[in-house]
């Protein structure tokens, strides 16, 4: 158990919620692009832009004509408290890497969203004294980097804990009401009738906060999937909840609901195609849904070899592909044609030497460093005898091919 510590008193947190729309004002006088359409905050697919072998952003942008990314996660530090990181390392204050990442994005005519949350990790609503307070912490990232857009995933383990949820939904709540035009998604677990019981217990929270975002978004894979007619089963279900919860029309549902989706490999064994994927997007479409996204850019690239020996991997997919396939689905959905030449490719980087072979008897610990399947791999934490690679979510930072 990580130490739970309050990062402020809770007058001071008001004060900072409440100077949330100055502070955005300023944020982005500081060189924030103009907002894009909300539309494209919709279809940006989830890049991590620090880990998993981040792809090169203006790549994309170059082979897809994507202009919305959804930068994952900010979190809470990992030896407590309650102020901004990246993955829980990177203090959003001093951050330089993700704003480089922003600045070229935004110099080719797009933007950003960034992402609170995500599966695993502490959360800045499990570690902050109360909503106001969360609120003050993510105001900080909206201010440093001007976002006209921001993301709540809220899932394991975080939204099984009803103070962290009341926390995080009332954070939402001030943030969209201090930065007027604000884009606001909720994404949750996905499960075949929609979502389980925490994701319906986190819609009757926001229901009692009298809060409503842009969208709520479920995440229709690692849970008995198969394939896109399970998916669009699973969005008609969650359609049926949000209507019971809020008192909704069918129509105003579907205009408040989402998708975001996994490609190719989930963790638990199911595969999802580009033919799945554009099922689901004729699905989203002419229902008039307000969101369409992925998990994730990184994954997005054919592996090596093509088969990546049946294991889920956070820098590729698993199925064959062609980089930035499933990101042509986003563009779509945000209306726009993707092209259809092939644009001069990139220059592959030389590959660089490999690190001593991953050993199951040898103890890792916090930054070392083992080469296995052809990929350096750098240790997150503590490890003995876990593979590198087996889940997105272990131990192990994939650094790339060796």
């Amino acid at each position: 158990m990580r130490p739970l510590r309050a990062c402020l008193g809770a007058a001071a947190a008001v004060t900072l919620a409440a100077a949330g729309t100055t502070a955005l004002v300023a944020g982005n006088a500081s060189g924030a692009t103009t907002a894009l359409s909300n539309r494209w905050y919709a279809a940006a697919p989830y890049l991590m832009p620090l880990d998993n072998d981040p792809p090169s952003a203006a790549a994309i942008m170059d082979a897809t004509g994507l202009k919305a990314f959804q930068l994952a996660f900010v979190l809470a530090p990992n030896g407590g408290g309650c102020s901004p990181t990246w993955g829980g390392t990177t203090a959003v204050s001093s951050d330089t890497a993700v704003q480089s990442v922003i600045n070229t994005i935004r110099a080719k005519g797009g933007d950003v969203s960034v992402s609170i949350g995500g599966y695993g990790g502490t959360k800045l609503g499990q570690t902050c004294a109360d909503a106001a307070s969360t609120a003050a912490a993510y105001q900080q990232v909206i201010t440093k980097y001007g976002l006209h857009a921001i993301d709540f995933d809220l899932e394991e383990p975080e939204y099984e804990n009803t103070a962290a949820i009341r926390n995080e939904i009332g954070a939402a709540k001030i943030l969209q009401q201090n930065n007027p035009g604000l884009y606001v998604s909720v994404t949750t677990a996905g499960t075949t009738d929609g979502t389980g019981w925490f994701g319906k217990q986190m819609l009757l929270e926001a229901k009692s906060q009298g809060f409503t975002p842009n969208n709520f978004s479920i995440m229709p894979f690692d849970g008995g999937f198969n394939g896109a007619a399970s998916q669009t089963s699973a969005l008609t279900n969650f359609n049926s909840i949000l209507q019971s919860t809020f008192g909704w029309d069918q129509a105003t549902a579907y205009a408040h609901e989402g998708f975001s989706g996994m490609n190719g490999r989930s963790d638990t064994g199911e595969y999802f195609t580009q033919a799945d994927f554009q099922t689901v997007l004729d699905y989203a479409t002419s229902h008039n849904m307000d969101r369409f996204t992925f998990w994730s850019l990184n994954r997005d690239r054919q592996c090596t070899p093509a088969d990546n020996g049946g294991r889920t991997s956070g820098t590729c997919s698993s199925v064959a592909q062609n980089s930035w396939d499933f990101a042509k689905y986003s563009v779509k959905f945000a209306g726009v044609t993707p092209p259809t030449t092939t644009p001069t490719p990139t220059p592959t980087p030389t590959p660089t030497s490999c690190k001593t072979a991953w050993s199951s008897t040898a103890v890792y610990v916090k930054d070392d460093e083992a080469s296995y399947g052809g990929h350096n791999w750098k240790a997150k934490w503590w490890t003995q005898n876990e593979v590198p690679g087996a889940s997105q979510w272990g131990p192990w930072t994939d650094e790339g091919a060796c």
